[in-house]
């Protein structure tokens, strides 16, 4: 007999299809933000298949039931095909099931697939109800309190393949394993001048093989949307052959598990190999990744989106009426975003369709203006320069960097050269920064000399924090001048935008700084105006997050409070993100000042939290987040104040975020911001101008803003942007990490999709 209905929201969250690393931060975000939004929420076990079982498959959910979840692999409450569920009678077993649980609203965590099934089963719910109810399988109050399944969809699936979301759960993660293998196989296949073909996922959608391609420095590689023209054989031999000739010491080919030709014709890692040893008389060794590519721990991005994304499903599923349509809730530069699930799950089909009729263009398209730009900056990457030579009367570009170091500094400088060359530029590298051109430490820059750099940690270039000084611009004037320098091209943090921003103003003083000034936002601090993330930031949290990560696994055995304090000055986005993606219970940002009053609340929740049972407190703070409540003072007042119910440590995680190679993210977005200086430095020289500018991608577009306007944005007492569009985020961390009763769930703002790209 079905228990009689109650007030009180009931919710369902359940994992289904292929397992993506990510979705333990979804499950974990949803049930803990319908606890403290006063609803019920319920795991069903093993995905579909447990709605169908029903009993101990649909288990209520406690707080701790997800504690210490964030950084596990796969789905702690399981996932399994469900052949039952694809039948009428097992469908409806599933909504008796659910009934008997008072469950009408559903949260799916999972792929095109399951989704579409969900909302098949939310159509088919009233039937379903008023059959129970016709055979006397559940009560007529029953019946009437669930007239409808209400749904949110969240995608889970390292293929990155839902149109209408640019990120979903698991694929940065899956790209991480991936571009780490092609880091590690490249160095023994330079060491050996060998030939590797690597096979990674993507049976229908090229965004893991095209990425890792760029990411990793590939020679070619294969895609389902971009499918190579019969003979693609004699081309690709020929690239690579190109490529060793201009100085490469190992190639690298990946291969899509669903590549075909542009003919239907698969095409297999095996025949790959076998049309490389025929035409150059070289074996290549064949690695396929396989399901490595699925497991593991998930990346820092794939702790803290998902999180963002289960508090968000949470809100809608929660205010959702029988009205409300069915939505995925996707990302869209860095925003939720509501997307009908209808429109999206046709969209995502369509491509296939788009690929069976050989309409490759429109199916790149439907994949997004960023994996076209992709496709068309990975030709320009790959492509060995041959005999070419740069052209009489070529523009001179100089590259450096300037401010603290940040991970991806060269991969930005190996795009600006090959670019760059692309373009018909001559580009020159600039060694130690400003002073290194005042030195006269410049050279010419050619496409095999950055071979290598795209997975290099540090800057081969050098960079230092020092600016320039004005008793120096004359000096800085006349290196410009000797070596015909007709654009300067910084990657770098605030020192580079500040001083280029004073050379600007100095312009009429120094006639050798009427020259193009482009540049590229480059920090952990990711503090730039214009740039909502700038090179280095995702490779600095995801250090956090290790580390932060190992901290707790040490204090969760002594009971133990730990302070850790994260880089960044004055901007709080490194303490963020790290907080969240390491499920810290408090973070303390400069952004969000802090009283004593503050302070004495933390201590007294604190000492609660403790007697209640918990082993381990995480806090962290950025650097700079209050002049006197620092590090050690907050260690003190929490030491002192404990009663010996716990002990304290702090620590510093230091320059340990700024090392190591890049991020497979941080990678791309160095080569999409350098690929956007080279387009308006191209425009700039076409028009015969002298512009300076910065480039960054705000609000989902990558643009260039006038130096001139710089300080209209930018808080310089604080050295931050006047406006920082991750402030928002931080209302998730008191509701899925600090139990405390008395905090009200502030709603985050989700976007309605404008549209989802069909053709």
């Amino acid at each position: 007999m079905t228990p009689s209905p109650d007030l009180k929201k009931r919710v369902g969250v359940l994992t289904s299809g292929g397992d993506a690393q990510g979705m333990n931060a979804a499950v974990r975000a949803v049930v803990r933000t319908s606890l403290e939004m006063g609803a019920t929420p319920y795991a069903i076990l093993e995905g579909w298949q447990g709605a169908v079982e029903g009993g101990e498959r649909i288990k209520e959910m406690a707080w701790s039931d997800v504690s210490s979840i964030l950084n596990e692999g796969g789905t702690v409450i399981g996932t399994a095909r469900s052949p039952e569920f694809y039948e009428y009678e097992g469908r409806r077993r599933a909504c008796k099931n659910l009934l008997e649980r008072g469950i009408d609203r559903l949260v799916v965590i999972g792929g095109d697939g399951s989704l579409t099934g969900t909302n098949e089963f939310r159509k088919e719910w009233p039937g379903h109800v008023q059959g129970l109810l016709e055979a006397g399988e559940i009560t007529p109050e029953v019946a009437s309190a669930h007239t409808a399944l209400m749904i949110v969809g969240i995608v889970g699936s390292i293929d990155n393949d839902m149109v209408g979301t640019d990120m979903t759960i698991g694929t940065d993660s899956a790209l991480n394993r991936i571009v780490e293998a092609i880091d590690d196989i490249s160095s023994t296949a330079a060491s050996h001048q060998r030939m590797f073909v690597i096979e990674v996922m993507g049976r229908h959608c090229g965004y893991l093989p095209l990425m890792s391609a760029v990411a990793g420095g590939a020679d070619y590689v294969f895609t389902p949307e971009n499918p190579p023209t019969p003979g693609w054989e004699e081309d690709m031999s020929e690239k690579l052959r190109l490529g060793r000739e201009a100085g490469r010491r190992e190639s690298i080919v990946i291969v899509a598990e669903g590549a075909k030709d542009s003919e239907g014709n698969r095409i297999t890692s095996a025949q790959v190999a076998e049309a490389i040893e025929a035409r150059l008389g070289e074996k290549p060794r064949i690695t396929i990744l396989g399901h490595v590519q699925r497991g593991g721990t998930p990346s820092a991005y794939d702790r803290w989106m998902p999180t963002l994304m289960g508090y968000g499903a949470a809100q809608e599923i929660l205010k959702a009426t029988a009205d409300t349509p069915a939505n995925v809730i996707g990302v869209r530069k860095n925003r939720l975003t509501r997307i009908p699930l209808v429109e999206s799950v046709e969209a995502t089909r369509n491509v296939a369709e788009l690929v069976a009729n050989k309409e490759f263009d429109k199916a790149i398209e439907s994949r997004g203006a960023s994996f076209v730009k992709m496709t068309r900056i990975n030709q320009i990457l790959s492509e060995p320069p041959g005999n070419t030579a740069i052209p009489e009367g070529a523009k001179r570009v100089a590259v450096m960097h300037m401010g603290g170091l940040a991970p991806g500094m060269n991969t930005a400088a190996r795009a600006a050269v090959r670019i760059g060359l692309d373009k018909g530029m001559q580009i020159l590298g600039v060694q130690g920064s400003m002073a290194g051109l005042m030195n006269g430490n410049v050279r010419e820059l050619t496409w095999s000399d950055v071979e290598g750099w795209a997975f290099k940690g540090g800057a081969e270039l050098g960079t230092r924090r020092t600016m320039p000084t004005v008793d120096q611009y004359y000096a800085i004037g006349r290196a410009i001048e000797e070596h015909k320098i007709d654009a300067l091209l910084l990657i770098g943090g605030m020192n580079a935008y500040l001083s280029i921003y004073d050379m600007f103003q100095e312009r009429g003083r120094y006639p050798a700084f009427n020259i193009p000034m482009v540049l590229v936002p480059a920090t952990i601090d990711n503090n730039l105006p214009g740039a909502e993330l700038s090179i280095g930031a995702d490779t600095a949290v995801n250090n956090a997050v290790w580390a932060l990560d190992r901290i707790k696994e040490s204090a969760a055995a002594s009971r133990r409070c730990f302070v850790a304090e994260t880089m960044g000055r004055k901007c709080g986005y490194l303490a963020l993100m790290a907080a969240i993606a390491s499920g810290a219970e408090k973070v303390y940002l400069n952004e969000e000042p802090t009283t004593l009053a503050d302070i004495s609340k933390d201590v007294a929740y604190l000492k609660q939290s403790f007697r209640a049972g918990r082993r381990l407190f995480l806090v962290v703070r950025n650097e700079e987040a209050h002049p006197e409540y620092n590090r050690e003072f907050l260690a003190r007042v929490f030491e002192s104040e404990g009663e010996g119910l716990y002990d304290v440590r702090h620590s510093a995680l230091g320059h340990l975020q700024q090392g190591g190679a890049p991020s497979p993210f941080d990678r791309l977005l160095a080569t999409r911001l350098v690929y956007e200086a080279i387009e308006v430095l191209d425009e700039i020289f076409a028009r015969g101008g002298d512009d300076a500018c910065y480039i960054g991608e705000a609000g989902g577009k990558m643009q260039a803003f006038p130096v001139r306007r710089m300080m209209d944005h930018l808080d310089t007492k604080n050295r931050r942007p006047f406006e920082q569009w991750w402030l928002s985020i931080a209302t998730v961390i008191p509701v899925v990490s600090m139990p405390r009763g008395d905090v009200i769930p502030v709603e985050i703002p989700i976007e309605d999709a404008d549209h989802v790209v069909t053709y």
